[in-house]
């Protein structure tokens, strides 16, 4: 079973015919044969009756979904199988109302389930900078630009238009800043403005220095050009680029959140929004991967938690 290559939906339900067998095939993917105390990764660990194990430093008993996404989750794991599996093969995303229809459950079920999802998207991203470093950071040429998600003031009734909010303004609008290695990944962060240090300190972040850093013609700061190759297109002159100083690649990405939005999700709650571009980054960080290898990798990296109550009263993203 552990090397079905499955490719549908319906691949996926035969695989895993009952509860166990998406227990084993979960225990592979976190543990890969050696099972490891979420309470003291160095413990020993005793087994014990329904697949159930106890932390022998902490004396605290614990399965394979604890402290996962699926952590004291009522549904049985092929929900979450068939839930995840839906979210990282639809191009564009999955709605809430959507997935109920397709797994079996309440609008406000797999409203959850997609949030608890798209907070373990965005765990590689969410890391220190000690923990990101030179394995993560991106390098290389890296082209970097800014978009506003939110609805056009053009289309908004008479009562609600919001004055001077053309260009870079975002009275009406959420700032988010992305950057794009080329051949490689894309890493996006919901920003509080778009002044040049807010950027420049995103920028430091998550890219190395000495890269080639590609930029429209904003303020990004001295420390642009100090710290890196920095070159720049300037769009308002009308000099898009030449050569391979383009920012054609991290244009096509938003191009991408916004079909995702105006085909599917048609409103992002700004508190919410960061998970969603977290959905957006990985499907492209991943398009090289078959719906399977998707999968798999996404259940060797799920160790997070997001309860309903954080969810909904807590802090944005």
């Amino acid at each position: 079973m552990f090397n079905s290559r499955f490719k549908s939906l319906k691949d996926l339900q035969d695989a895993f015919p009952t509860e166990q067998h998406c227990i084993d095939y979960l225990e592979e993917k976190r543990w890969g044969g050696k099972v490891i105390s979420p309470f003291d990764p160095t413990s020993k660990v005793y087994k014990c009756k329904d697949n159930k194990y106890r932390c022998k430093n902490t004396g605290k008993y614990f399965n394979v979904k604890t402290k996962l996404i699926f952590h004291k989750t009522s549904l049985p794991l092929i929900y979450w199988f068939m839930a995840i599996w839906l979210v990282l093969s639809h191009k564009k995303g999955i709605s809430s109302i959507q997935l109920s229809k397709d797994i079996g459950v309440t609008q406000k079920t797999a409203w959850f389930m997609l949030h608890r999802i798209r907070k373990a998207l965005g765990i590689d991203n969410d890391k220190s900078d000690d923990e990101n470093e030179d394995n993560v950071k991106l390098g290389g040429t890296v082209e970097v630009d800014e978009t506003f998600i939110g609805g056009k003031n053009k289309n908004r009734h008479a009562d609600k238009k919001v004055k001077a909010c053309q260009g870079r303004s975002f009275k009406d609008k959420v700032p988010v800043f992305g950057m794009l290695q080329r051949g490689g990944k894309v890493i996006a962060k919901v920003v509080s403005d778009t002044k040049s240090n807010t950027l420049f300190s995103v920028i430091r972040s998550y890219v190395k220095e000495g890269s080639n850093l590609y930029t429209d013609e904003w303020n990004y700061s001295d420390g642009a050009n100090i710290y890196y190759n920095h070159r720049n297109v300037n769009h308002g002159a009308g000099f898009y680029g030449s050569g391979d100083l383009t920012t054609n690649h991290i244009e096509g990405f938003w191009a991408l959140v916004k079909r995702s939005i105006m085909g599917i999700y048609y409103h992002w709650s700004k508190k919410h929004m960061q998970k969603y571009i977290n959905e957006c980054a990985y499907r492209f960080n991943t398009r090289l991967l078959s719906d399977k290898e998707r999968f798999d990798l996404f259940l060797q990296n799920v160790e997070c938690r997001l309860t309903y109550k954080d969810l909904v009263y807590g802090a944005s993203n």
